[in-house]
């Protein structure tokens, strides 16, 4: 009864949007799906009653992956079978994939549509002439998140490659003249600007738009930018007759006169860019964009530029997957890691280590976050990856280029050759090239684990970045300042970001020491102390150096590892600065928070630490306001000092009684008094 009224529905809502309409429609199309673990030896043909119902997104490694190594990895199936109305014959018709784990294969009524390798890339293919009018149509769509040489990327040990149909997916209608939709799945415009100042603006669009009629086709192909407030501020309006061979490429060129920037998080201004397909009158296509019109710049030595001033880079990274969600996340939770990220003050993202959602990309160009996207190319490398690498760099810039927050494409972490004709060397410069022909005005940036400006492959982009774990992997947390003040001296004139730095944190493990030796391989002993006092002496070098045009703590969020034991979680990367599952901030968050963001707070460090052997002990806090002062069990306040910078307070010696003891600190700001409240038990 149920898969019948959604049937039915759905035929409805296909003649009701698809007929007698202008342009395009976009349907949602994650409701009625049946899910099957297993092979399928013909899986359009199967008939087996081991299907339950699922809705899009979904992941069937939603609890195993964040368990353990012993995660179900290999085929699973999805099916939905629905109704074409016969009214939308003439039309044309797209299923468009979000993204699905790992390998996908799509089948409509028993035809054999297409395949697509990789997890993290949309993918759109046409399926007007293998639907039935009129008729229930069956799709099956067979994923499989087996590591494979020849996808990135190609193993689990860094994070998980989930399986399943993990994003949402849509039915596209529209007219046999469209702007593209399978041109690796982008929106079929390119947009790109120069020349931008406060005066004016040049904004180039170029479109894609396919012809299916039998003959040429006069029409018109408009472009119009329209203000926040849906004031068009440019037009232009160009004949074109289309041919129905190829694609035709039409080029389009609108000037911008004192344009509103897009300015980061002081001033995420967008306006609409749509190009208008039209005959005789009617519209048959339309395509809206993104645009900000704004400019960046790497300047050596002095740091991140934005539309010609400097720019805080205060950046974190962060994974698309929480805690018995997998990366079968909604919207919803996209925008609660976003906003968590703004709460701590973060200015920059990256998002590793791949593609992640389009909603994503779009809350950043809203909410003003300036960021980094990249393609899996990440820890390990096969020699057979290079096509698919080249496949999935094509498909996020393509997909991509017009989010106006996006500043830089990622080539790859953490793999290396050790000279620059090997493997990997050759590929990234591959890589690079195929980057800056898609798309010549942004940067690229190769990223090594080591703190050697040569590194036969991360030479080939326009950014270095490094991955610096002092005190964690390597030496000592003080070692961050003697290793920039030596590229500083040594290569001045190289472009330099820091793009992972921290250690691991649990919030149940806590230190009075830092001398101890952690294990950070192996070890169960992974204190939130010794996570605070990496971020808190790190952060306090890495301000003070320009040369570090933006810097990347390492993580946002814990996050599953199925392949790791260490630190007393199973299967879990601790470096997050909040707690897998959301519900808590760790102490580095708030020295973070008290760096970064300028609204006033005061945070005392070491709360979960509450039980002290010791009578005398130190006390830190966390605040950007003035004259900090102590409270102990309602004692006389006392006065601190700066510890690692202005931002930090260091109460010495401080004197606890027999069992339970309250500490407050407080602090005024403009007149207003701000204050936090702990328990030690002594």
């Amino acid at each position: 009864m149920n898969k019948y009224i959604t049937l039915t529905f759905l035929s409805v809502l296909l003649f009701l949007q698809g007929y007698g309409q202008e342009g395009r429609q976009v349907i949602a199309f994650n409701d009625g799906w049946t899910f099957r673990k297993g092979t399928l030896t013909a899986p359009a043909n199967a008939t087996d009653t081991a299907w339950t119902n699922v809705t899009i997104p979904h992941t069937w490694n939603n609890k195993d992956m964040q368990e353990g190594k012993n995660f179900y990895a290999g085929d699973g199936c999805y099916k939905k079978v629905f109704t074409v109305a016969t009214a939308l014959k003439g039309k044309r018709l797209f299923l468009r994939f979000d993204g699905v784990g790992s390998v996908a294969t799509l089948y409509v009524n028993n035809r054999l549509i297409g395949e697509h390798k990789g997890s993290y890339a949309a993918f759109c293919f046409e399926i007007t002439h293998s639907v039935k009018y009129g008729e229930a149509n069956t799709i099956v769509l067979k994923a499989n998140n087996q590591a494979r040489e020849d996808v990135l990327p190609v193993n689990n040990f860094l994070f998980g490659i989930f399986g399943g149909i993990y994003r949402p997916v849509n039915l596209l209608v529209t007219n046999d003249i469209n702007i593209t939709t399978t041109d690796y799945a982008s929106p079929g415009l390119a947009i790109t600007q120069d020349n931008v100042s406060d005066k004016s603006a040049d904004i180039h669009v170029v479109a894609k738009i396919e012809n299916k009629q039998p003959h040429h086709t006069n029409v018109q192909v408009q472009t119009e930018i329209k203000d926040r407030q849906g004031k068009r501020v440019a037009v232009t309006v160009k004949d074109v007759t289309l041919s129905p061979q190829g694609i035709n490429i039409i080029r389009q060129d609108l000037p911008v006169a004192r344009p509103h920037r897009w300015n980061g998080v002081k001033d995420p201004y967008l306006y609409s860019l749509t190009t208008t397909v039209i005959s005789k009158g009617q519209t048959l296509d339309a395509v809206t964009q993104p645009l900000g019109i704004r400019r960046f710049e790497v300047i050596p030595g002095k740091g991140f530029f934005l539309n010609g001033q400097p720019y805080a880079m205060h950046g974190v990274t962060r994974h698309q997957e929480w805690q018995d969600c997998g990366n079968a996340l909604t919207n919803e939770q996209h925008k609660t890691d976003l906003d968590l990220i703004r709460e701590i003050g973060a200015t920059t993202i990256r998002f590793a280590h791949y593609q992640q959602s389009a909603y994503l990309y779009s809350q950043c160009d809203t909410m003003g976050f300036v960021i980094w996207a990249e393609i899996p190319f990440v820890n390990n490398f096969s020699g057979k990856e290079s096509e698919n690498a080249r496949q999935q760099l094509t498909e996020l810039i393509r997909q991509n280029r017009n989010h106006p927050a996006i500043y830089v494409w990622g080539m790859h972490n953490e793999v290396y050759s050790k000279t620059p004709d090997e493997h990997v060397a050759v590929l990234t410069r591959q890589l690079n090239d195929l980057a800056k022909t898609e798309d010549p005005d942004r940067y690229t940036v190769a990223v090594s684990g080591y703190g050697e400006m040569n590194r036969p492959a991360n030479l080939a982009a326009d950014i270095q970045g490094m991955n610096r774990y002092f005190g964690w992997y390597e030496g000592k947390i003080d070692d961050i300042e003697p290793w920039v003040n030596a590229l500083e001296r040594n290569y001045p004139d190289y472009k330099l970001m820091l793009t992972e730095y921290g250690a691991d944190g649990n919030i149940n493990q806590h230190t009075d020491s830092l001398s101890t030796n952690f294990d950070p391989v192996s070890g169960q002993f992974f204190p939130e102390t010794y996570q605070t006092a990496t971020h808190v002496k790190q952060w306090s070098v890495i301000e003070k150096h320009p040369y570090i045009a933006a810097s990347y703590l390492w993580n946002m969020f814990e996050f599953a590892v199925p392949m790791w034991n260490r630190g007393g979680v199973n299967a879990r990367n601790l470096k997050g600065l909040i707690t897998y599952d959301r519900q808590q901030k760790k102490d580095a968050f708030y020295w973070y928070k008290a760096n970064w963001n300028p609204a006033p707070m005061i945070y005392i460090a070491e709360r979960r630490n509450n039980t002290h052997r010791p009578a005398t002990v130190n006390v830190e806090v966390f605040s950007n306001l003035e004259n900090i002062t102590l409270t102990v069990n309602g004692n006389k306040p006392v006065t601190g000092h700066h510890g690692a910078n202005k931002r930090d307070f260091i109460f010495d010696n401080i004197s606890l009684q027999t069992g339970v003891n309250t500490l407050q600190a407080s602090g005024i700001h403009n007149g207003k008094a701000y204050t936090d409240t702990i328990t030690w038990t002594h």
